[in-house]
């Protein structure tokens, strides 16, 4: 018999126990126990960031941890980003400045960009850049990506807090 764990974790909100594996990853955890597949993995070794979800507040490469170290986390997937039926500014702004084509590396994007807001609300172009160079996007040339952000920062510095 194999062993097994329990955990349990919140996701978007959600509470869940589930019997797992010590070896599923938590982006496996997340597509096949869960069902929420808004979650891509790429490279499945941490370098392509589309794997990228928030757990307790930070992003982590879903890919490089395992389920059972979620355990009594909270977690975060791009299906729990919008709030109330509403987009996030960042979705919004990525809609509106065409940061997204073919919509592979947006969910990591998303995150590793509110991760950047989070701890630099006004960042330049190159602080962008910075901040969103461990997430690959292989179809737009992150101009649009880096417009975005900086509009959703612009748009998020007027909301009410």
């Amino acid at each position: 018999m194999r062993d097994v764990v329990t955990v349990r974790l919140r996701v978007n909100g959600v509470q869940y126990e589930r019997v797992v594996e010590p070896r599923l990853l938590l982006s496996d955890f997340l597509r096949e126990s869960l069902g929420l597949t808004g979650t891509h993995v790429g490279c499945e070794h941490g370098i392509c960031g589309c794997c990228t979800v928030m757990v307790d507040g930070l992003t982590v490469r879903s890919c490089l941890m395992f389920a059972v170290q979620s355990d009594g986390a909270e977690v975060k997937t791009i299906e729990g980003l919008a709030e109330e039926g509403k987009l996030h500014p960042l979705q919004e702004a990525f809609g509106e400045h065409h940061a997204l084509q073919c919509g592979f590396c947006t969910p990591g994007m998303l995150f590793t960009a509110l991760e950047v807001l989070r701890e630099n609300p006004r960042p330049t172009d190159r602080e962008i850049r910075e901040g969103i160079a461990g997430t690959i996007c292989r179809c737009t040339g992150y101009h649009h990506i880096v417009e975005a952000i900086k509009a959703a920062a612009q748009r998020m510095a007027q909301e009410p807090k």
